[in-house]
């Protein structure tokens, strides 16, 4: 487990005196605890999830983490969990310039870090497939305690950075966030009117939400409640949804 919290810290582009600062400890614990000279009490173990975004099982290993690979194909995939998660190119091009447009309308917002943006996409994904029944991104959505996590995150955002967006590590009311700002406009020639309209609808109603906030909400969601924990959160229980979640008048589906 030592090694694995080695990766996820370098993963997150977290330095150890970062992650000292989560845990309450200091930066050489944390390299006593990488180094495999100190165990993690139960409390760390809590809070090491926390900072990653992660369940404690899959700290520990008792659950394979997905692997993620950003690649250019144009081949269609289904996601199921604790397999490798291929991210064709279409998905990847569209995935980049949804987050580009979100962080130009909302990334300069206080309360808008990587937790909010995580909430964000994972409703405008799954407003857009039930309204429509066809995908916008198509992100993998893991369900853990913080609600609806994109597996592909990370790995995108690291072919965007310095060229796309950049990075800032700042607070919010004294508790660490991870922001993501633009260095560009958006190319809106690869956004179709009807995904515009949605991502626009999905900021309106909860830009405004802190990570907490936006968290809260996310669980009361009949994908994530119905979703095992660690596991993939399958689009086709979007049509389970009740209100407020449900974005489609199904009335009108009734002949």
């Amino acid at each position: 487990m030592n090694r694995k919290i080695k990766e996820l810290r370098e993963r997150s582009g977290m330095s150890q005196q970062k992650l000292a600062e989560l845990l309450g400890v200091s930066r050489p614990t944390i390299s006593q605890i990488e180094g495999g000279q100190r165990k993690v009490t139960a409390d760390e173990m809590k809070k090491l999830a926390d900072a990653f975004h992660i369940s404690a099982d899959r700290l520990l290993d008792r659950e394979e983490e997905p692997e993620v690979v950003v690649k250019e194909s144009k081949e269609t995939y289904r996601v199921k969990p604790r397999i490798r998660i291929s991210v064709p190119q279409r998905n990847l091009e569209k995935f980049k310039e949804v987050l580009i447009y979100i962080l130009n309308k909302v990334g300069s917002k206080p309360n808008i870090g990587e937790t909010v943006i995580y909430k964000l996409l994972y409703f405008l994904d799954f407003d857009y497939y039930e309204k429509y029944e066809e995908q916008m991104i198509g992100a993998s959505y893991i369900k853990n305690r913080y609600g609806p996590t994109p597996v592909e995150f990370i790995k995108i955002v690291e072919t965007m950075m310095e060229k796309d967006i950049v990075k800032v590590e700042s607070k919010y009311f004294d508790y660490p966030q991870t922001k993501y700002l633009p260095l560009r406009k958006p190319d809106l020639t690869k956004l179709k009117a009807s995904e515009i309209a949605v991502i626009d609808d999905v900021m309106n109603r909860l830009s405004d939400m802190n990570a907490n906030q936006i968290s809260d909400y996310s669980h009361g969601d009949v994908p994530w409640i119905t979703t095992g924990e660690g596991e993939i959160i399958e689009y086709e229980s979007v049509f389970y949804r009740t209100a407020p979640y449900s974005v489609r008048e199904y009335s009108e589906d009734v002949q």
